[in-house]
This record gives C-alpha cells, sequence and structure tokens, in this order.
C-alpha cells in the first residue's frame, strides 16, 4: 500500500527534524522555505520537492502539516488566495503541531471543513531529539476518522501518540501543560537566585529539594544550568516560553475567567524576553533573577 504524500511547513529545529524522520521512514516531502533554509535545502537534497506557496504544498498533499511558532503565523499560512485551504485536495487532512490558541484552531477547523478537509490538532511533547528518532509524545484532537487515517504516519513520528477529543482539546491540554511547567521552572530559578541572596548553596538547596516530593524533571532541568552551567538540558526558548504562557492566559480569559498562578511566571517571562534574554533558554531564568535580586 502506497504511503501518503506529505507537505510540510515550518522546517525550523523541530519541523526539520520531524522531516527528516518522515524521509527517513520513506515518504514522499513537499516543503515550503520560511525564515532560514538549513532545513528546507537539507530536505530538497534528500529529494523533497520546494514550491514558493502554501497552495502549492496542499496541492501536492494528501497530510499537510504545519510547526509554526504562533497562531498568527498559522493563520497566515492557511488563509488567503495563495494558502493551505485554497488548494487542499478534497478529504485532505491538515495537522497543526505547534502550540496554537484552542479558539483559532477551532475556527480554522470549521473552514477547512468547509474546504472539504479535515483540520486536527496535534501538539507535541518532547524535543527535536526525540523527533530524530521518532519518539515524540503527540496530543493529537479532531475527527476521529481523520485521526485514524493518519495515524500510521504519526506513528512514525511518535512514541506515544494521544486521540484526545474534539478539536482545540490538543491545543487545550499542552497549553496547561506548558503554563504549569514554565510556572515550575520560574519557581526553581528564583530559588536558586534566593540561594545565592540567602548565602546557602544552590546545590545544597537542590539536595534538601529532591529528597523530598518537590522532586521533578523539570526541577533537574533547571539545576542542570543553576547549577551545573548547562543551558540545553531544557531546551526551549525564554521568547516561546513567554507566548505558551500568554496563550494560556488568553485561553482562560476566552472562557470567561481570570488566570491567577500563571501571572508571575508570564511576567518574568515577558520581562526578561524584553530585557535582551528572548534567545537565552528557560533554565537561564536563573540569572534573570539573580540580575533582579541585585537590584
Amino acid at each position: 500500500m502506497s504511503k501518503p504524500t506529505i507537505g510540510f511547513i515550518g522546517l525550523g529545529l523541530m519541523g526539520g527534524a520531524m522531516v527528516g524522520r518522515l524521509q527517513d521512514q520513506g515518504y514522499a516531502l513537499t516543503v515550503i522555505a520560511n525564515r532560514t533554509r538549513t532545513y528546507v535545502d537539507r530536505a530538497v537534497e534528500r529529494g523533497a520537492t520546494e514550491v514558493t506557496t502554501a497552495k502549492a504544498v496542499a496541492e501536492a498533499s494528501d497530510i499537510v502539516m504545519l510547526c509554526m511558532d504562533t497562531s498568527d503565523n498559522v493563520e497566515a499560512r492557511m488563509r488567503g488566495a495563495e494558502g493551505v485551504i485554497a488548494g487542499l485536495k478534497p478529504g485532505a487532512v491538515v495537522i497543526d503541531f505547534g502550540t496554537s490558541l484552542p479558539g483559532s484552531t477551532r475556527t480554522l477547523g470549521n473552514e477547512v471543513a468547509a474546504a472539504g478537509g479535515h483540520y486536527l490538532d496535534a501538539p507535541l511533547g518532547r524535543t527535536p531529539s526525540h523527533a530524530v528518532d521518532g519518539l515524540l509524545n503527540i496530543m493529537c484532537a479532531g475527527d476521529e476518522g481523520a485521526f485514524n487515517t493518519v495515524r500510521p504516519v504519526l506513528d512514525d513520528l511518535g512514541e506515544n501518540v494521544f486521540h484526545l477529543g474534539a478539536l482545540g482539546s490538543g491545543h487545550t491540554i499542552k497549553l496547561i501543560n506548558n503554563f504549569f511547567g514554565m510556572t515550575v521552572a520560574n519557581a526553581m530559578a528564583e530559588a536558586f537566585a534566593m540561594a545565592d541572596v540567602a548565602g546557602v548553596s544552590r546545590q545544597e538547596l537542590y539536595d534538601v529539594m529532591a529528597a523530598g516530593p518537590l522532586k521533578s524533571g523539570m526541577m533537574d532541568f533547571v539545576k542542570g544550568y543553576g547549577v551545573d552551567g548547562d543551558p540545553n538540558q531544557l531546551a526551549f526558548a525564554i521568547k516561546n516560553a513567554a507566548k505558551d504562557v500568554g496563550y494560556y492566559a488568553q485561553m482562560a480569559s476566552d472562557a470567561g475567567v481570570e488566570s491567577v498562578m500563571s501571572k508571575c511566571a508570564l511576567n518574568a517571562l515577558s520581562d526578561a524576553r524584553d530585557t535582551g534574554r528572548a534567545d537565552d533558554m528557560v533554565s537561564q531564568m536563573v540569572d534573570y533573577y539573580a540580575d533582579r535580586f541585585k537590584g
């Protein structure tokens, strides 16, 4: 049985790794360049077809995948005379692997359905290094029939593939997940900086905290930089963390409630982003708090 043709939009670190994995598994790819050419060039060298519009990506593909940074950018690629929707094949499936606003996702889903296709949200867990080996966590939601159609492809990309219900549920769960993770990371970063202020050892603070129920993977990621000097155990940029926590707060507002716990993390991440730390990793928020405490 022949494999479906795949179009991919958004070949950054994660998207580039996913495209490489798909090519390893024998899929035919159509790609489009965005900000940088590094991963597009690699894909083309391995046989992918490059086109110049999102419409052309869709026209060539049974499945269109997007791995982009914001809802605005997803919407820009989906809509318009040269967008994905304009070139969609009947019955094609569009998958948004980014972390987007659930409201935007549901609206795009209606537009794709009106064009004769299916839209799935499928945000990702784990890192580009996991993507290389097909070991992502994939939080998919949307029409179950469409999900079952693309499940073999998702299984080639992910170790753990979930179907989470109605369209938008994947993005909702991902935003709650990231809100929690970034709040914990910021709390741990401040804790290390406060250890400096109080004149106690960061290592000894970690040893005590890690011996009890507070121990977590996120704590260890921040310790990786705060104690060991390695910022890449949590390879997630401050600017992206601020975006995700901001989306979480907006999701809460759209639902008619006000998030309480996200405010501190969002304020700190946004301030760090806007004062020159946008491309630092989240674990480097330790330095942000340390500098802030110095006045």
